[in-house]
């Protein structure tokens, strides 16, 4: 039983913080907190399943046919010499393909699909026959393509601060590893060994070797993930090389500055600056190796960062980005609405870094941001249909400026499109994100409908989930071990529950729309004492004897309720938002006659809540206010009339055409932009 437990572990490590991993045993060194892997989760219902359904069946699909559309796959072809022509594209666009094989291969891994299997054979045959015989892979060179040979210069390595060379290989390494945890076949994961010994090869501090690091970080995660999968420790250590080396000026001829995160040491580091998900990819990357390392001086590096994060520079929707600061971090509180940036991206990345700091520390409100992101920042940037794509995923709409890549709607494809390849390997990773487990405790972290086994070291659980979460906020959790035992099931109570948006003070509840009960819970229908129960970081330890059978049943408050943002924030100063639970809500044109700048939302507007069906947007809970709209008279004067206020949830807004669209909503005529009548 040891064994299995051990061997199942370590495949939640690479399927969670690797998403994907092959190691038999677990490293000496780890994160105390295991994710309890995707593929032991099968999400049966509810609001993810759909998501995940349209995922498998459209996205993947879509994205592989526009990879051939626009000559991203051909590249690989040409550079093997497979076929003639130039490259095509932007350098980086290698990326883009190995990205939907990561997200093909996760979805292989959960349901067999011969046809899917032997296209990704005869893709990867393609990028086999790129790969140069040292192991070298960057299509864009290989193909000769002049834009990227540089006279005086080696073509090699010679431009890392933007050549996108080890951020590629990067992701291509994350895709070799899933796909040989799907399928057995070590195709692409020989590529990606060839590939990464190269790197160990060409970049250190040994005599001849090259000390530089990626502009573009990702290689990090990368070399981590191959790292669980082959043992090999070297590619840790060249992990950790490329993060020691950033910002060492008395290492390196040349640093990159604060938008590759190059600025100094990190160690050093007290900020998020920079690019944004170049720094959540970073970050993320750090855990990774901090993790497998002990090292606490990374530790304490990134607790600083994530602090900086949620303190000043987070939107509501748990994203971040501005328009006008290079995709990245404007500074402490610039989160301009109608120009954010929230990098479809941005909101993965972070979701990524999230979820490593709750394996680190086991806090519930990593997993409170990474539930916000989910449900808003990162899931506004898919359509409903799995086709359509936001890259940009702002908080407001005034049908001026064209915010979305020179477009007011969601995009069928960007010539930069990282962004809808980064959907298709996501999305199936959630389910991934529901338990964790330490040693006899499991946690409960997010709330989904749907069955999960999970192997502790003296038992195997299996926990079943019924709940209609987000739009409901019940939750049945049913216990079954394999053999009666004692054990903990901690059961996350989220912080929107304590009327704490998200952790920090950037965000908080209305006095007024204070959540008027605690959430409740029930074993085997005896109501527990709340005030009775131990909680730890957010978790309600439910320690008992479990026999099979047993049930858990969570009531959870959710009720509209009005958000103020921190003085310091001047777009918000005099406004405030909407959520309920985990939603942040939106009011969108569609509902309005087009037009939605007029309305103010009074603190005292009553707040209902209704479950809404329609053919754009399926079945969903809507909230209603009894809003106000400034109006100019026949005269020319400004009144206020009484109104009703449609809000839809944020992340389904835009599916109805281009419209006006707001989440922060004034409290007052003052900020109201008034129409005529």
């Amino acid at each position: 039983m040891l064994r299995f437990a051990q061997m199942f572990l370590a495949l939640a490590m690479l399927f969670a913080t690797g998403f994907t991993s092959f190691a038999t045993a677990a490293p000496p060194r780890d994160y105390p907190i295991r994710p309890v892997p995707f593929t032991a989760v099968n999400v049966t219902g509810g609001f993810w399943a759909p998501r995940l359904a349209t995922n498998r069946e459209v996205t993947v699909d879509y994205c592989f046919k526009k990879c051939e559309e626009t000559g991203r796959i051909a590249n690989f072809a040409r550079a093997g010499g497979l076929e003639e022509g130039g490259f095509q594209g932007i350098f980086f666009n290698d990326s883009d393909v190995v990205k939907v094989i990561e997200g093909a291969a996760y979805c292989l891994a959960l349901k067999e699909d011969g046809k899917l299997d032997q296209y990704l054979d005869d893709l990867i045959a393609k990028i086999v026959a790129a790969q140069e015989d040292d192991g070298y892979l960057y299509t864009a060179r290989t193909i000769g393509d002049p834009k990227y040979r540089f006279p005086g210069q080696e073509a090699r390595w010679s431009h890392c601060a933007s050549g996108h060379e080890l951020y590629n290989v990067g992701h291509m390494y994350e895709a070799a590893v899933a796909h040989y945890q799907a399928t057995g076949k070590r195709t692409l994961l020989d590529v990606a060994i060839k590939n990464a010994d190269l790197v160990c090869e060409v970049f250190g501090l040994d005599e001849g070797q090259k000390i530089d690091v990626p502009g573009h970080e990702e290689i990090e995660i990368g070399l981590v993930k191959l790292y669980r999968a082959t043992g090999d420790e070297k590619y840790l250590r060249q992990a950790k090389f490329f993060i020691d080396m950033r910002g060492r000026q008395d290492k390196r001829a040349r640093i990159y500055g604060a938008y590759c995160q190059d600025h100094q040491p990190l160690v050093e580091q007290t900020e998020a600056v920079g690019h944004a998900v170049r720094g959540g990819y970073f970050y993320a990357g750090v855990a990774d190796v901090a993790a497998l390392t002990g090292d606490k001086e990374y530790m304490a590096a990134i607790d600083r960062i994530w602090q900086d994060v949620v303190d000043k520079k987070l939107y509501i929707i748990g994203s971040v980005g501005q328009h006008g600061a290079g995709e990245g971090y404007a500074g402490p509180y610039k989160l301009d609405n109608l120009k954010a940036y929230n990098e479809t991206c941005a909101a993965i990345a972070l979701a990524l870094w999230n979820h490593r700091m709750f394996l680190l520390h086991g806090d519930s409100k990593y997993i409170d941001v990474l539930e916000r992101i989910l449900y808003n920042g990162f899931l506004s940037g898919v359509s409903l249909s799995g086709d359509r794509f936001f890259y940009p995923n702002p908080l407001a709409c005034d049908m001026q400026f064209k915010f979305n890549h020179d477009s007011l709607e969601r995009n069928p494809w960007f010539r930069c499109s990282c962004c809808p390849v980064n959907v298709v390997r996501f999305l199936p990773s959630i389910p991934g994100m529901v338990y964790a487990q330490r040693d006899d405790a499991i946690y409960v972290n997010l709330f989904v409908e749907g069955e999960a086994e999970i192997a502790l070291p003296e038992n195997k659980v299996t926990l079943k989930q019924v709940t209609k979460y987000p739009w409901d906020g019940a939750v049945e959790i049913e216990v079954n071990p394999e053999k009666e035992g004692e054990f903990d099931l901690r059961v996350r109570l989220p912080g929107w529950t304590r009327n704490e948006p998200l952790p920090g003070d950037l965000y908080r509840v209305l006095e007024s729309d204070r959540l008027p009960f605690p959430p409740q819970l029930r074993i085997n229908g005896d109501e527990q004492d709340m005030s009775a129960l131990e909680i730890d970081q957010g978790y309600a330890v439910l320690r008992r004897q479990w026999k099979r059978g047993d049930k858990v049943s969570l009531t959870l408050p959710l009720e509209p309720q009005r958000v103020l943002c921190n003085e310091k924030v001047e777009p918000n100063r005099g406004r405030v938002a909407v959520i309920r639970g985990p939603l942040v809500y939106c009011v969108e044109g569609a509902d309005h006659d087009g037009k939605v700048m007029q309305f103010y939302l009074p603190d005292d507007a009553a707040l209902s809540s209704g479950c809404s069906a329609s053919k754009s947007l399926g079945v969903i809970e809507v909230v209603l206010a009894d809003g106000k709209a400034v109006v100019r008279d026949d005269d020319g004067s400004l009144v206020s009339e009484d109104v009703g206020i449609k809000l839809i949830p944020y992340y389904a807004w835009c599916h109805r055409g281009a419209n006006e669209m707001q989440v922060w909503l004034p409290r007052t005529a003052e900020l109201a932009v008034a129409r005529g009548k």
